[in-house]
């Protein structure tokens, strides 16, 4: 009897321990919702994380030309990364932004100072070398989401960012297809995909557009996080 208790204490024990994850913030992208994340929401649920360990903050107004990276656009984002950091048992976190959230998730990583804390990031669709579809800063940049603080190439926001690490771990997630990133008719800025990051650990490539890269990887996703 005394040897079975011991047994389930330690099988308690166990349990315990691997139900310890890192929380997760998901980002979503410009003018979207918490709810794009469905996809990716439901799988770590199914994968053994609960509803507390995910943090979804909704972000920007439904003007999409009016968001950026400066202003009421970051606190949402900021306070997730705080709440999320405070919750998680492991003290580190995930971080996997979609598009402008992706570049907005990184920004706020890198002002709160909390790489180390991030053990893997991933950026899905993101325009981290900017879109030429918003011109090179400071020429034909014709709304918010393409000026200082956004996704014109060579903008004073993404200048920032380059060459900065966003967690310990960081990958990205791309297509050739991509009707945002690639919508001029090429994917690539001054000779990289704009959505490839600098020293990332991986990368994954698929014939997706720009929405379905969020809806349709979140197993990917998941592999980069694991």
């Amino acid at each position: 009897m005394k040897k079975i208790l011991i047994a389930l204490l330690l099988l308690g024990c166990h349990s315990l321990s691997a139900a310890c994850l890192d929380a997760v913030v998901l980002v979503h992208g410009n003018s979207a919702s918490p709810s794009s994340w469905n996809n990716t929401y439901n799988l770590l649920l199914s994968k053994g994380y609960s509803s507390t360990d995910i943090y979804r903050p909704a972000w920007g107004s439904s003007c999409a030309a009016c968001n950026d990276h400066n202003g009421s656009e970051e606190t949402p984002v900021r306070t997730a990364v705080q709440n999320a950091l405070a919750s998680s048992c492991t003290g580190k976190i995930d971080v996997i932004g979609h598009s402008m959230g992706a570049t907005l998730a990184a920004q706020q990583i890198t002002k709160l100072g909390v790489q180390s804390q991030v053990d893997a990031f991933v950026g899905v669709a993101g325009a981290f070398r900017g879109l030429y579809s918003c011109g090179i800063y400071p020429y034909n940049v014709l709304t918010s989401t393409c000026g200082s603080y956004g996704l014109s190439v060579s903008s004073p926001f993404l200048d920032s960012l380059y060459g900065v690490r966003f967690g310990n771990r960081v990958y990205s997630i791309k297509s050739y297809s991509d009707q945002i990133v690639c919508s001029t008719g090429t994917c690539l800025v001054y000779g990289a995909h704009s959505s490839s990051i600098w020293g990332e650990n991986g990368s994954s490539t698929f014939v997706l557009g720009h929405f379905a890269l969020q809806t349709d990887t979140a197993s990917t996703q998941y592999q980069f996080i694991k």
